[in-house]
């Protein structure tokens, strides 16, 4: 295998993709029209996301087997219009789409070389944003199992493995953050810092964090020694 692949990490990403096709195989066409968690989205707008992201994903890290540039999306403009049309499908064809976008996304994954894990990946052409090619799974991994649970049929932050719920927080509290925070995981009893200083803490189970963390819910299970929550973007 190559260095991309972390072998204790792609078989977590595989059973959370199965999890999410058998979600949405199971759901009932009607439902693909009804309101996800995420807002302005139904559940159709959250699988047309999940089918485009594998579809870009893919698509760039084929690019880098082949010794080529290629961003994952055109545009900005270009993914979320590309979102829209898909969400306006016929439901048999969104999850035909989708379960060939994941089988693509495995495919692309294992051709990769151990010599292009280094190599950036630009999200649109002249955005700035890139990223390695090491860092796409656990990028795929996050988008399953977040939009998993956005889609609101049952499977929630609660069914997260914990390992899981630990790399989103280990990601979350990586990126910037204007003021000192801890968070704290009861189940786990393992703590995290954002920013520098000495700030509020938030306490709850790893789950319960990473939904917050992520800017959904209202912190449900959550509890902060310095009283109200703090105010988190959403993902």
């Amino acid at each position: 295998m190559g260095s991309m692949l972390d072998q204790g990490h792609l078989p977590e990403l595989s059973a959370a993709t199965r999890r999410l096709v058998r979600s949405v195989d199971a759901m009932p066409d009607p439902a693909y029209a009804e309101p996800s968690l995420l807002p302005r989205w139904t559940r159709a707008h959250v699988v047309a996301h999940l089918t485009l992201n594998a579809e870009g994903l893919a698509g760039a890290l084929r690019g880098l087997t082949e010794g080529r540039q290629v961003p994952m999306y055109a545009s900005q403009e270009a993914r979320d219009a590309d979102i829209e049309t898909l969400a306006g499908c016929d439901p048999s064809a969104i999850r035909g789409r989708l379960l060939g976008a994941v089988t693509d996304f495995t495919d692309a994954v294992a051709a990769v070389p151990d010599d292009a894990a280094d190599r950036l990946i630009e999200r649109t052409p002249g955005s700035g944003r890139t990223f390695p090619a090491r860092e796409v799974p656990l990028m795929r991994h996050r988008e399953v199992e977040i939009h998993h649970a956005d889609l609101g049929l049952g499977y929630t932050r609660a069914d997260w493995p914990p390992e899981f719920a630990v790399r989103l927080i280990d990601s979350a509290v990586a990126r910037p953050y204007p003021e000192a925070l801890t968070l704290h995981a009861t189940d786990l009893d393992r703590t995290w810092h954002l920013h520098e200083g000495v700030g509020p803490t938030v306490s709850g189970t790893a789950a319960d964090l990473g939904w917050w963390i992520t800017g959904r819910g209202a912190g449900e299970g959550l509890s902060c020694d310095d009283g109200p929550l703090p105010g988190m973007e959403a993902w």
